[in-house]
C-alpha cells in the first residue's frame, strides 16, 4: 500500500502489486518547472518495475510448473499405452518391470520429460513400454587420475603435477538433466582447477603444503560441480616433478647446507674439547701426582697392546732436568 499525503486532504492509497512507497520521502526534492522527474513519476516508474519483475517471476514459475506437464496429447498417449499394457499384460509384463540395484537409481523420462522429481530405486519400478525410458545412475564413489599437467608456479618455475580425484553423484536427476556427461566434465574441470590453484602457489608452498592445496582444489571442484549433482569427496596431489636443472641446483644447495652444518658441529666439538683440555691442564698443574698417575696409565695401555715396539720410559724428573738446561 502506498500512502500519499497531499496537503490537508485525507491520505489516499495506491494498490499496485503490493508495493509500499511513501511519497513524503521524495516530496519537495525537485522544484516545479525543473526538467527532472516528479514524485508521482518516480512512484509510477517504481510500480512499473516491480510489476514487470513479478510478471517475469510468474512466467518463470509457470515454466517450472509446466516443466513436467505432458499436455493433452501426451496424456492421450499415456492412456493409450496403459490400455495396450493391460490388453497384452502377460506379454508386456517383462517390459514394464525394471530392477535397479542398491547403489543405483533410475531417472525416468516420459515423452522426453521428467514426470517425477525423485529418482526410482532401489528395487522394482514400473515403466510404460511406449512412452517411458530411463537412465541408470551409479551412486558409488568413483576415482580418476589427473594426467600430469605442466604448470607455471607463482615464482616462474615450471613443474609437472598429477593427482587423483574421488567423487560421487548425490543428485541423479541433476547429473542427467544438467550435464551431458558428468564423469567427462568432472575430469576436464579437475585439470583446469589444478592449473588454476597451483598457478597461485610458490614452489616452496607446492612442496610443503600439499594438504592445503588438496583442500583448496576439493572446495573449488565441489562448488563448480554442485549444479551437476556431483559431490567431490577428496583430492590428492600424487607427484610433483621438477626440471633436471632445478633438481641439480636444489641438490647442490642441500649438500652445501649439510656441509656447513657439519663444519659448525665439528667446530663446536673442537671448542668443547679444547675447553676440556684446558680444564684438565689446570687440574694437573695444581696436582703433580695426577700427572704421574696419567703417565702410568699410558704405560699400562701401551704394554697391553701386542706390538713389536719396545718403549723405555724415562723418569719425569730426569726430563725436567734436561728441559731446564
Amino acid at each position: 500500500m502506498v500512502v500519499l499525503p497531499v496537503g490537508s486532504h485525507r491520505s489516499k492509497t495506491l494498490h499496485q502489486m503490493g508495493v509500499c512507497v511513501s511519497l513524503s520521502q521524495v516530496r519537495g526534492k525537485h522544484p516545479k518547472g525543473s526538467g527532472e522527474a516528479t514524485p508521482t513519476d518516480r512512484i509510477r516508474s517504481t510500480v512499473e518495475m516491480v510489476t514487470q519483475e513479478k510478471l517475469q517471476r510468474n512466467e518463470d514459475n509457470v515454466e517450472d510448473k509446466n516443466s513436467g506437464a505432458l499436455g493433452c496429447f501426451g496424456w492421450l498417449l499415456v492412456i493409450v499405452s496403459l490400455i495396450f499394457v493391460v490388453a497384452t499384460f502377460p506379454l508386456t509384463g517383462f517390459m514394464c518391470v525394471k530392477i535397479v540395484k542398491e547403489y543405483e537409481r533410475a531417472v525416468i523420462f516420459r515423452l522426453g520429460r521428467i514426470p517425477d522429481r525423485k529418482p526410482k530405486g532401489p528395487g522394482l519400478f514400473f515403466v510404460l513400454p511406449c512412452t517411458d525410458n530411463f537412465v541408470k545412475v551409479d551412486l558409488r564413489t568413483v576415482s580418476f587420475d589427473i594426467p600430469p599437467q605442466e604448470i607455471l608456479t607463482k615464482d616462474s618455475v615450471t613443474v609437472s603435477v598429477d593427482g587423483v580425484v574421488y567423487f560421487r553423484i548425490h543428485c541423479p536427476i541433476s547429473s542427467v538433466a544438467n550435464v551431458s556427461n558428468a564423469h567427462s566434465s568432472t575430469r576436464l574441470l579437475a585439470q583446469t582447477t589444478l592449473r588454476n590453484v597451483l598457478g597461485t602457489k610458490n614452489l616452496s608452498e607446492l612442496l610443503s603444503d600439499r594438504e592445503g592445496i588438496s583442500l583448496s582444489m576439493q572446495e573449488a571442484l565441489d562448488d563448480a560441480t554442485d549444479p551437476w549433482g556431483i559431490k567431490v569427496e577428496r583430492v590428492e596431489i600424487k607427484d610433483v616433478k621438477l626440471p633436471q636443472q632445478l633438481q641439480r641446483a636444489m641438490a647442490a644447495e642441500a649438500e652445501a647446507s649439510r656441509e656447513a652444518r657439519a663444519k659448525i658441529i665439528a667446530a663446536e666439538g673442537e671448542m668443547k674439547a679444547s675447553r676440556a683440555l684446558k680444564e684438565a691442564s689446570l687440574v694437573i698443574a695444581e696436582a703433580p701426582s695426577a700427572l704421574q698417575l696419567r703417565y702410568l696409565q699410558t704405560l699400562n695401555t701401551i704394554a697391553a697392546e701386542k706390538n713389536s715396539t719396545i718403549i723405555f720410559p724415562l723418569p719425569i724428573d730426569m726430563l725436567q732436568s734436561f728441559m731446564r738446561k
